[in-house]
């Protein structure tokens, strides 16, 4: 198991033993407004947050190909140095920036 920032990393059990029944018998009913008539929603500012980066992830390509054929090219030419200082500080600034 997995701890990420406070969040456990386990799988989950899909109910596939379980036969789904979509009568009206069974449907869920809505739920009644509270008193007033209206019910009151409040989002998070990290979901807020979530849903903003949730929504620029899906306006980037899934690789970037110009970086994946630099990086070869200098891996085929023996440019390519690793430093790991510099990738054990971006770790760190990125661990900090998810609050752990």
């Amino acid at each position: 198991m997995t701890k990420i920032t406070g969040y456990q990393n386990r799988p989950i059990q899909l109910g596939v033993d379980k036969k789904v029944s979509r009568s009206e018998e069974t449907a869920p009913r809505a739920v009644p407004a509270a008193a007033g008539g209206t019910t009151a929603v409040n989002i998070t500012d990290q979901a807020k947050q979530l849903a903003a980066l949730e929504q620029a992830l899906q306006n980037l390509p899934a690789v970037n190909e110009a970086r994946v054929a630099e990086i070869r090219s200098a891996i085929q030419d023996g440019r390519y140095q690793v430093n790991p200082e510099r990738i054990a500080d971006k770790l760190l600034r990125f661990e900090q920036e998810l609050g752990g």
